[in-house]
């Protein structure tokens, strides 16, 4: 089944969206000044996912700007586990006044799926602030895979159903069901071995556990530039400038496929405008800087920067988009 994600279109909008968080930042300059007293102590940011994994690493950036642009220090804090249902909750039991915020990505549109009973609200417990990065998917072997391209992977995979295994960052993270929805548009089954973060699915690809994995370009790209991994194919329309080299699924014989991962921050809802105000201009500003820029093309991710209006209309959409993937895949509620 050709899938397209909502937030495909996003990439080439960065310039637009960049520019319309910049007029932005006028229009809500006056509510800000009601949150000037915030940050008044320092700020945890929670990853509910292993260290290593490309939320993880975009929102260590991310909080290096925050701390320098709005005086005190963002702490990231690693909390994995249950599919990132452990962290979410934690963010959602805490005070609702910017002083902990909650690194989500695709995954959290997926939770309402996977999951009978939530520790939280998923309809109302959190604030979307703002989208960090977006960033394409990688299909990744082990340097070492006897799979030189997606074609003859493909081709084992029908062969012999649910002998290739993949790595992911839990039941239902990204990485799942980036797998789920390729096995759809390519006819294959996969063997699926869940880890407790994309990082450590990454890993697992490195040393043989399994064979494939297919996260985000910045997971990624450090085994490929050492060696240790293969790509096959990445997301996208066209290819990137870090991987010259690699086609795009498209080119790659699986037309129509196109997966984009997303990064942002949210808030405990009940979290006051003018701080959740403060947060999208900070973050929308940084999202400007050269060297900001610069670290994210390192992983071939492109700026965010969305107010948090449209990341809430974004958050709704990948909603629907995932839950007739989970569908299809027939994964069962926990």
């Amino acid at each position: 089944m050709p899938l397209s994600t909502p937030a495909t279109p996003l990439l080439p909008r960065r310039r637009l969206l960049l520019a319309g968080a910049g007029l932005a930042l006028g229009a809500l300059a006056r509510p800000a000044l009601a949150a000037s007293s915030y940050p008044s102590r320092p700020v945890r940011i929670v990853v509910p996912w292993a260290p290593g994994g490309a939320v993880d690493v975009v929102a260590r950036r991310m909080a290096q700007k925050l701390s320098a642009r709005l005086g005190q220090p963002f702490v990231v804090e690693n909390k994995p586990g249950a599919t990132g249902t452990i962290g979410a909750a934690d963010v959602a039991r805490s005070d609702p006044d910017g002083q902990t915020l909650l690194a989500i990505d695709n995954t959290y549109a997926t939770l309402p799926y996977l999951f009978n009973n939530l520790p939280f609200d998923h309809a109302g417990a959190f604030a979307p602030v703002s989208v960090s990065a977006f960033s394409p998917v990688l299909l990744l072997v082990n340097a070492k895979s006897p799979y030189k391209d997606l074609a003859s992977l493909i081709a084992a995979a029908k062969r012999e159903p649910n002998k290739i295994t993949f790595g992911s960052g839990g039941v239902g993270s990204s990485l799942h069901l980036s797998a789920e929805a390729f096995q759809q548009a390519a006819g294959v089954k996969l063997f699926h071995v869940p880890y407790k973060g994309g990082g450590e699915a990454v890993t697992a690809t490195i040393s043989g556990e399994v064979d494939m994995a297919m996260p985000s370009l910045g997971s990624g790209l450090g085994g490929i530039k050492g060696g240790l991994l293969r790509p096959l194919a990445i997301s996208g329309e066209h290819r990137v400038e870090a991987l010259p080299d690699t086609p795009t699924f498209g080119e790659a014989g699986l037309k129509g496929f196109s997966i984009i991962n997303w990064s942002g921050l949210a808030a405990p809802r009940g979290t006051p405008q003018p701080v959740i105000d403060q947060l999208y201009q900070a973050m929308a500003a940084s999202l400007r800087d050269e060297d900001m820029l610069a670290f994210l093309k390192t992983l071939a991710a492109e700026p965010g920067g969305m107010p948090p209006a449209e990341f809430a209309k974004l958050i709704q959409r990948e909603k629907e988009l995932w839950a007739e993937v989970a569908k299809s895949a027939g994964i069962e509620r926990q």
